[in-house]
């Protein structure tokens, strides 16, 4: 008897690494091909929480004793990475949380940290202020223009599932951040009725052991900058709409909140929820699609592509466009956590890391 049909893949996913203890959410790569991935402690056991994958091992960076901290408002050391990304002068900056699982932060958790890449060491850490990082606040994933500023402009998104969302905007020369389009319904995660999510062919939404369920509340969260610098991008977790800002309105702060949200333009739907945002060099935009264990991409005309399906794709976390010509990405089963499955953990190692040539290279807004 033959097999029956199943869907088919598109595209061709390349295993790059494959993990067997914690899952790993953010990944980027360095102009010269190093590879980086951090683990955000949200309750698997995580012996560092940003890594480097060397010789086919992964091991803590830039030290040991870096991602040792002492407390979860340890100032000085790593307390739990959600998200690392080279910037356009080949430095990698880890955007630590100060959130073991989404616990509330103290002041000095919540960071940005600058290491250079010559060097392996930390050369800038940047403080957030507590009307900044919010006690509820979760910061997600961030870009770099350094062309804005004397040392340049960082944009992070705060996609908590607790409070207000919003984007955060970080000058590097000063260290000085401040809060934009807080509480904005654009950065506001999209609940039931109006979104039911679905993977794997199971509503995604958190589950307790007794039964009771609640919907999934985060916000603003993937977040990508255009090839020439005038826009932000981002998208609600929780949601399928995706949205854009003026950076000339997000960056002056002599604007208003009320005339950066005039600026505002509803991107329209993106057909799925997506955990991720990428842009490369070609002015094409690419969503992770975690419904559909695939990735898309809006070319500058504003026609759709799919980059690639294929059924290991569980859950597209991360992307990270590369030098190499490739579009890197996390998948780690995110959905199948034990809060979104009634208390059981049924994730199944390894997660994977992968990549799809996409013959592209990543914005350098330098």
């Amino acid at each position: 008897m033959s097999a029956p049909i199943s869907d088919e893949a598109l595209g061709e996913l390349e295993v790059v690494h494959l993990f067997h203890d914690a899952m790993p959410t953010g990944v980027s790569v360095s102009h010269t091909g190093r590879v980086f991935l951090c683990y955000p402690k949200w309750g698997d056991e995580v012996g560092f929480t940003v890594g480097e994958l060397r010789d086919g091992e992964m091991v803590a960076f830039p030290s040991q004793a870096l991602n040792d901290n002492r407390s979860d408002a340890d100032p000085e050391r790593l307390v739990s990475v959600q998200s690392i990304v080279v910037d356009p002068a080949d430095r990698l900056w880890l955007l630590d949380t100060g959130s073991p699982l989404f616990q509330p932060t103290e002041h000095g958790g919540p960071k940005l940290v600058c290491v250079d890449l010559t060097t392996d060491t930390v050369v800038q850490t940047i403080l957030f202020p507590t009307d900044v990082a919010l006690p509820t606040t979760y910061l997600n994933d961030v870009r770099f223009d350094l062309r804005r500023g004397e040392a340049g402009t960082a944009y992070i998104t705060d996609s908590s599932d607790q409070g207000p969302n919003g984007i955060i905007v970080v000058d590097l020369a000063s260290g000085q951040s401040w809060r934009r389009l807080h509480e904005h319904p654009a950065t506001k995660a999209v609940t039931p009725p109006d979104l039911r999510m679905v993977v794997e062919g199971q509503e995604f939404i958190e589950r307790a052991e007794d039964g009771s369920t609640s919907p999934i509340c985060m916000g603003a969260d993937g977040i990508a900058i255009t090839a020439d610098g005038s826009r932000l991008f981002w998208c609600p977790m929780a949601g399928r709409r995706w949205y854009s800002v003026s950076v000339d309105a997000l960056t002056d702060r002599s604007v208003d909140d009320e005339a950066v949200a005039a600026t505002v333009v509803d991107e329209g739907d993106k057909g799925c929820v997506s955990d991720g945002l990428e842009t490369d060099d070609q002015g094409r935009i690419y969503v992770t699609d975690g419904e559909h264990n695939a990735i898309h991409r809006r070319t500058p005309a504003g026609e759709w592509e799919t980059v690639v399906h294929d059924p290991r794709l569980l859950w597209p976390d991360t992307m990270s466009v590369a030098a190499d010509g490739h579009l890197y990405v996390t998948a780690n089963q995110l959905y199948r956590q034990d809060k979104y499955r009634g208390g059981r953990d049924e994730r199944r190692t390894p997660y994977a890391l992968f990549r799809t040539a996409i013959d592209a290279g990543p914005v350098r807004l330098a």
